[in-house]
């Protein structure tokens, strides 16, 4: 399949965001970790994609590690719930970035 013809695919992507000024982040918090399903017609693009929109939405992101589609991800041996398969299925059909959750980041000492 050519490139220009290639499907949209969902990735799943654990974003790390730092702080920054207006980002509604917990005052004490030093960052967090959210787990994205983006569409793209390769993970770089669902990558590109994320950032974007989290730089849209006044944060930070740091780093990006990404576990690849649903397929991908069952065939290393991760369990992909229906629930999650429904946020997948939102991703695609919204041709959106979809954040399924926030985990709030502290410093040991600060909590």
């Amino acid at each position: 399949m050519s490139e220009a013809k290639r499907e949209r695919e969902v990735y799943t992507l654990l974003v790390e965001v730092g702080r920054k000024a207006g980002d509604g982040l917990p005052e004490n918090s030093t960052g967090a970790a959210l787990l994205c399903f983006a569409a793209g017609r390769d993970e770089a693009e669902a990558v590109r994609e994320t950032v974007a929109t989290l730089k849209q939405a006044d944060l930070a992101p740091l780093d990006v590690t990404g576990y690849g589609t649903e397929g991908e991800r069952a065939s290393h041996g991760h369990d992909v719930g229906e629930d999650e398969r429904q946020l997948m299925r939102r991703a695609i059909e919204d041709n959106a970035v979809v954040v399924a959750q926030v985990t709030h980041l502290y410093d040991q000492g600060r909590v």
